[in-house]
Order: C-alpha cells, then sequence, then structure tokens
C-alpha cells in the first residue's frame, strides 16, 4: 500500500458542484481535505467489510 495521500475525487466536478449549489469558488486546499475525509469514510466502510468477514466493501459498510 502506498502512503502518497492521492487525490480521490475529481476535482473539477467538485468544484462545479460547489459552484452550482452555492456560486463559491473553491479553495485548492480543500481538494486534499475532501480526500482525507473520504480516505476516512473507506477505512471505515473496510473494517465494517472485515468485521462481517466479507472480501467486498459494500454500501451498508459506509
Amino acid at each position: 500500500m502506498s502512503n502518497e495521500k492521492e487525490t480521490l475525487v475529481v476535482t473539477s466536478k467538485l468544484k462545479n458542484y460547489i459552484r452550482s449549489q452555492s456560486g463559491m469558488n473553491t479553495s485548492a486546499n480543500v481538494i486534499g481535505i475532501i480526500s482525507d475525509k473520504v480516505r476516512e469514510l473507506c477505512d471505515q466502510a473496510i473494517e465494517n467489510a472485515r468485521n462481517d468477514k466479507r472480501k467486498t466493501v459494500k454500501d451498508r459498510d459506509f
């Protein structure tokens, strides 16, 4: 597993969503924070799947 923190969201899609919902711009620093939040959610979902003795992460794990 890599320790490098990759961006896990499509930056343009996120910026477009925020702009369409609020008319606001999005700071470049937001992208890393959102990716960190996605990692946290995924890590918890992975743990939930492991606790259920599965090798597949499912929607219910989130």
